[in-house]
């Protein structure tokens, strides 16, 4: 007979692997789960999950697992509901969609670009460690209007987070309070990173556009603790969880070379005369596009978020009572064979069900960055496919990734060489042709394509 803490171990121990077997294992609907004295079920069944996110926030709410990063996140839209809610997510939705991001397409690419070069001239580099930065200065494109953020600035946030992540990810289940020396420690560390977070956040404030998210989310009248809070919220989140999946996105195309090959030749049908990506043929180019789709089931940066039950309801056929935790897991659904054929293989032609893949979650409160996110990781593949070819992954295949606040993906060694083949830039004459083809380089890219050719 379990009790309320039996699966607290194995929990704590392995959750990808505990979440994954106890919600496959289990019928179709709520599965409790014993993880202390309050109640907690994970949600496997995806004809529930719509419904509870669509739920008024007075029935079904945010709840107390996610109010536990406040003391990081402050009072930003991803803690708050209600008009307030709205207001500040109709901003960023106005500006972090896929068509409003789009006409920072050249900027984008140019971030790419640099941070390609910066790879071949390594020679071999762990993804994540170069993805991170990326996505976060991508995250600046689209909040301030332009890449603001020094390399300086990009390593102290990059420090800041990796300095608290997993006291965060530990304080969402712990069930017995630490012992004084942990918590001064935790304590400690959650200063240090948040006084570092701050300087960084006042820096990018005094940058920013004119017709940035910034100034529109100054429009509302949002005091200076709330500005900081909202915009420290879009670069941890933006930063973090993109990068972590543009991580296997580089890892799946050294992993198959064909695959790569592929992704080169729809780059080069995607070149405008200008030597750039068309934004209207990357909305057609499919090949990038499932590459992204197919890494973000496997590993969805975000891969678990709640809801508590805020008043007696029904859900599933149980009866639920007043602080019922709700525990969505995309990277159980996502992995369900009754969901996804063959779930755990990489599958360039896999059927979808649309109810059980949920990545940036559903309904009202589905992550406002998702189209930064998705045209960001597409640009990736496009670019640095086109650019270089990676000769060799390790190790192959990887292991999982850490269940942390996202899923952050192991240590993984890369090896890179530029694609020989000549420039399709006739504009730039005899000088592309000792270059190698790089078929969204622009006449302002060339002092880059020239060093790292040498």
């Amino acid at each position: 007979m379990p009790h309320m803490f039996s699966d607290v171990r194995a929990f704590r121990s392995d959750p990808l692997k505990f979440l994954l077997e106890r919600g496959n294992a289990s019928p179709l609907g709520l599965v409790p789960l014993h993880l202390g004295p309050a109640p907690v079920l994970l949600v496997n069944d995806p004809d529930l999950i719509r419904p509870i996110l669509k739920a008024p926030e007075t029935d079904v709410g945010k709840g107390r697992l996610i109010k536990k990063l406040s003391p990081v996140l402050g009072q930003s839209s991803l803690m708050l509901h209600g008009d307030e809610h709205k207001r500040r997510r109709a901003v960023l939705h106005k500006h972090m969609a896929k068509g409003s991001v789009e006409k920072y397409l050249p900027q984008m690419c140019a971030e790419i670009r640099a941070v390609g070069a910066r790879l071949a001239r390594l020679g071999a580099f762990d993804p994540h460690r170069f993805t991170a930065t990326l996505a976060l200065r991508t995250i600046c494109i689209a909040v301030f209007g332009a890449q603001v953020i020094s390399s300086g600035d990009e390593e102290a946030l990059v420090q800041a987070v990796g300095t608290i992540e997993d006291d965060l990810a530990d304080e969402m289940f712990r069930v017995l309070p630490l012992g004084p020396v942990s918590w001064y420690r935790r304590r400690q560390n959650r200063i240090c990173a948040k006084l570092a977070m701050s300087t960084v956040v006042q820096r990018l404030r005094s940058s920013a556009g004119s017709t940035s998210a910034l100034r529109d989310l100054e429009a509302l009248g949002l005091s200076d603790r709330d500005l900081h809070d909202e915009i420290l919220t879009l670069l941890l989140a933006g930063h973090h969880t993109t990068g972590s999946t543009a991580a296997w996105v580089l890892y799946h195309m050294a992993a198959d070379p064909a695959l790569m090959d592929e992704i080169a030749d729809e780059a080069a049908d995607c070149i405008g005369d200008d030597g750039e990506l068309r934004v209207d043929a990357v909305r057609r180019a499919d090949v990038s596009a499932t590459l992204v789709k197919e890494v973000c089931r496997l590993y969805p940066s975000a891969w678990w978020f709640s809801r508590e039950v805020m008043q007696p309801a029904s859900i599933g056929g149980r009866d639920l009572k007043v602080g019922t935790s709700l525990l969505l897991c995309p990277w159980q659904l996502q992995r369900d064979p009754r969901h996804f054929e063959d779930p755990d293989r990489f599958l360039m032609t896999r059927r979808y069900n649309t109810d059980a893949y949920i990545p940036f979650g559903a309904g009202p409160r589905a992550c406002a960055g998702m189209g930064v996110a998705m045209l960001e990781l597409q640009l990736l593949a496009l670019e640095i496919a086109a650019a270089y070819r990676f000769t060799a992954v390790s190790p192959n295949p990887a292991p999982w990734p850490k269940a942390s606040v996202t899923l952050v993906p192991p240590p993984m060694t890369i090896d890179i060489e530029v694609r020989e083949v000549r420039s399709r830039i006739p504009q730039l004459g005899e000088e592309a042709a000792r270059l190698p083809y790089i078929p969204s380089a622009s006449a302002a890219s060339i002092s880059t394509l020239q060093s790292v050719s040498q």
